[in-house]
């Protein structure tokens, strides 16, 4: 999980003990978490906000593909740009 202007001030702690608590689910109990999680997401943001955060995840997705078929070569080497050089950080 990185840091991103949207992320600033949160409670890292408690977040990173929910995706922990979260990782130790099956798969299908992750994927049904998320997706209980996107009604109240998508009705705090305007279309075009939850549009842009779908993107977000698609490309963190892609990352993560990428970084792990090519183990130990570092972020120097991606092709697929990270959040920080999306946002220019």
């Amino acid at each position: 999980m990185t840091t991103s202007r949207q992320t600033e001030n949160l409670g890292f702690a408690d977040i990173r003990a929910l995706i922990d608590a979260a990782h130790t689910l099956p798969l299908n109990d992750r994927t049904t978490l998320l997706k209980g999680l996107i009604p109240s997401i998508a009705g705090a943001m305007s279309p075009e906000d939850f549009d842009a955060f779908m993107l977000e995840l698609r490309l963190k997705g892609r990352r993560w593909y990428e970084a792990a078929s090519h183990p130990g070569e570092g972020s120097a080497t991606r092709e697929i740009p990270g959040e920080r050089s999306v946002e220019g950080r």
